[in-house]
């Protein structure tokens, strides 16, 4: 039992050690400028925060999210497809994709995939 707890001691402090070690190796000593600064996207931080940027950013950006969520929803259909009823099955993917389909088609309509205005 005592060696138990010894053995556990002696793991902890070597696993304390080595991260203490890791932790003072892998300091960075130099600082500059730009590292010191705040990331603002690009922007600079010490300008005015009312410049006007492009919109078309951010729309890729949240059409990006939307899409990629929907990724990890299929991944789940792929899991599933051994134990569900086939008919069910392409029911729901095929809903599924219609949904997406619709989706990418209504922001290429509207103009959001397009970079030239």
């Amino acid at each position: 039992m005592f060696i138990m707890m010894y053995m556990a001691l002696i793991i902890f402090m070597i696993a304390l050690i080595m991260m203490t070690m890791a932790s003072i190796i892998s300091k960075k000593t130099f600082m500059d400028r730009e590292k010191s600064s705040p990331f603002e996207c690009g922007f600079d931080p010490m300008s005015s925060s009312r410049l006007p940027f492009s919109i078309q950013f951010f729309l890729i950006a949240v059409i990006f999210l939307i899409f990629d969520v929907e990724i990890t929803l299929l991944i789940p259909l792929i899991l599933t497809l051994k134990i569900s009823n086939l008919l069910n099955y392409m029911i729901i993917t095929f809903f599924f994709l219609f949904i997406l389909l619709w989706g990418i088609y209504h922001e290429w309509s509207q103009g959001a995939l397009n970079w030239a205005h």
